[in-house]
């Protein structure tokens, strides 16, 4: 039986535990049992970056208006609804409260419970609160938004010793529009509260959220659309009309392509796109008509490929391709397979991908989906069977300057290897 099997049916017995496993840990000696491994890199990071697991640090809160601020910016208030349906319902009787915090870390709603909630203030859980990891520690909100996936963490797995009579679980949120980070969802509470079943819970809740999202994306596509056709009937040649992300609704003399990379800051007049080339831009309402001209294909030698791994929670790919340049921000699992490519002139088989990534070379349906989709934005620059950069692509890949913040978020056997080669 696990911890968290134990945690189930004996919370004190699985928290003596985990405190003989966490002090063993931290002096560097075997305990009963080893850390899960997501906690053991989490600590690993903590102890790098000195976070101290004997003193609770709290830096300062938000004000007020700040908060009201970030909250009428943040996407995560579309589906406030969505997350309070489905988990503070059994909130007050199940002693929790949930907590929502941005891509900063930073809380900007905490309902439930009003005990509990007296309990978090104690913690420094409070609104305009900064729980990132590297603040406060391993932590239920902080961690997942480092590794991107959920996460439960229970009594003294949280790196600061203060908060070993807490436990909660929380899941990110991320835009479906290009992957990146909006936020965590979390659910918190005593010691006692913890369940095995919460994780699934709270993540279930967060996939549906981020399903919430992507209906309302695909309305103001529709939107775009009904704006585009008329537009697009009037013209003649290349052309389609793309939201403000680059998401197409409509096309016109040209094949279908759902997305289109764009540069961070784009306005009006000619640009070169990628899988596109020279084109003239024009806004439109909600977005943008784009008409391609007849450009001549960039040589192959004149680009270059630079992949940016350097910040533990953003991860970039930019192509410099002669006529201009873009910059696309990566989904995790994108900016593990690029970094393996990167590493690999040679190439890699979809087996292969799949052993680095997964550690089951069987897994290939799952690699093959992937690399279809980092092909729709790196069209022309990758090779497959294997896959791999083209040879005439300059690669290069920019990393941490600590070997360990290697791509934090990623358990692949591949980089959790390459993270400890390089330690060692």
């Amino acid at each position: 039986m696990n911890v968290t099997q134990l945690a189930a049916v004996d919370t004190a017995r699985a928290a003596r535990m985990l405190s003989e496993v966490r002090e063993a840990t931290l002096s560097g000696q075997r305990g009963p049992l080893a850390p899960r491994p997501v906690i053991e890199d989490s600590w690993g990071r903590m102890l790098r970056s000195g976070v101290d697991p004997d003193h609770d640090f709290r830096s300062g809160l938000l004000s007020p208006e700040e908060v009201r601020r970030r909250r009428e910016e943040s996407p995560l208030r579309h589906v406030l609804p969505v997350l309070r349906e489905g988990l503070l319902s059994v909130a007050d009787t199940a002693r929790h409260i949930m907590v929502v915090a941005d891509a900063d870390g930073r809380v900007l709603w905490r309902e439930g419970s009003t005990s509990v909630l007296r309990k978090a203030d104690g913690l420094g859980f409070e609104l305009g609160a900064d729980w990132r990891e590297d603040v406060v520690g391993t932590n239920g909100v902080g961690t997942p938004a480092v590794v991107r996936r959920p996460v439960q963490v229970f009594a003294s797995e949280h790196f600061v010793r203060s908060h070993a009579s807490w436990t909660c679980a929380g899941a990110p949120i991320t835009d479906p529009r290009d992957g990146r980070l909006i936020g965590v969802v979390d659910v918190s509470g005593p010691l006692e509260t913890m369940h095995p079943a919460t994780l699934a819970w709270v993540d279930s809740v967060a996939k549906l959220a981020e399903a919430r999202l992507r209906e309302a994306h695909l309305t103001s596509l529709e939107r775009l659309r009904a704006v585009a056709a008329p537009v697009l009937a009037r013209i003649g040649g290349r052309a389609l009309v793309m939201d403000r992300d680059g998401w197409t609704a409509a096309v016109t003399g040209m094949p279908y392509t759902s997305r289109t990379a764009l540069p961070k800051t784009l306005s009006a007049g000619q640009r070169w796109l990628p899988g596109l080339g020279l084109c003239s831009l024009e806004p439109l309402a909600g977005g943008w008509l784009v008409r391609a001209a007849a450009d001549r294909p960039q040589p192959r030698t004149q680009t270059r490929i630079v992949l940016d791994v350097t910040q533990p929670r953003r991860w970039t790919v930019t192509v410099s391709a002669g006529a201009g340049e873009w910059c696309r921000e990566l989904s995790p699992r994108h900016a593990e397979l690029l970094y393996l490519l990167a590493r690999r002139p040679a190439g890699r088989s979809a087996a292969g991908l799949a052993e680095d990534l997964f550690g089951d070379a069987g897994r290939t349906v799952t690699v093959r989906a992937e690399m279809s989709r980092v092909r729709r934005y790196l069209e022309g620059f990758l090779e497959h069977r294997p896959y791999r950069f083209c040879d005439e692509v300059d690669v290069r890949v920019l990393l941490p300057d600590d070997p360990s913040d290697l791509l934090p978020h990623s358990s692949a056997p591949a980089i959790r290897q390459a993270r400890h080669k390089a330690v060692s």
